[in-house]
């Protein structure tokens, strides 16, 4: 999860919303990194945990992530558990809850839903208050080139 936390802090050089996403393979080597980056490239797919899964798959070779770990500052979005499900990894790390869109049953869960042919474990909770203290700093602060005011944002869990 530190891995992921210092990809989130990298986030915030472009302006982007602080999550960070690492893939670790079943030895626990780094396979991919991710860190959200659609204000830096304008593309609204560019989360975190896309670039990360998008990265192991091209160092493996392949797009089945059997066996991986997806460790992430900030519970996945819908699209992000979708990724995390059709790459086939065995489990999903995540720091704090997103109340508003997370889909690792905070929102909902699609990550777990029975109706799926693959299902990773989820464990929940990992240094949440690091992850927390980072989203909550971003969305707080002033900053000049932000398009959208977070100030009154609620805090993140």
């Amino acid at each position: 999860m530190r891995l992921a936390l210092a990809e989130a802090r990298a986030a915030l050089l472009t302006g982007d919303v602080p999550v960070g996403a690492v893939v670790l393979g079943p030895d626990g080597t780094v396979l991919g990194s991710g860190r959200n980056a659609r204000e830096a490239t304008g593309d609204p797919t560019a989360h975190a945990e896309i670039l990360a899964i998008r990265a192991a798959a091209v160092r493996l070779g392949g797009w089945r992530l059997a066996g991986c770990t997806l460790v992430v500052t900030l519970e996945p979005c819908t699209m992000c558990a979708g990724a995390a499900v059709l790459a086939r990894v065995d489990r999903v790390v995540y720091g704090a809850t997103e109340e508003k869109t997370g889909a690792a049953g905070s929102l909902w869960d699609a990550l777990r839903d029975r109706r799926l042919n693959h299902r990773p474990e989820v464990v929940a909770g990992v240094l949440a208050s690091a992850s927390s203290s980072l989203l909550t700093s971003f969305f707080r602060s002033p900053e000049p080139t932000r398009t959208t005011d977070f100030k009154s944002a609620p805090e993140v869990s």
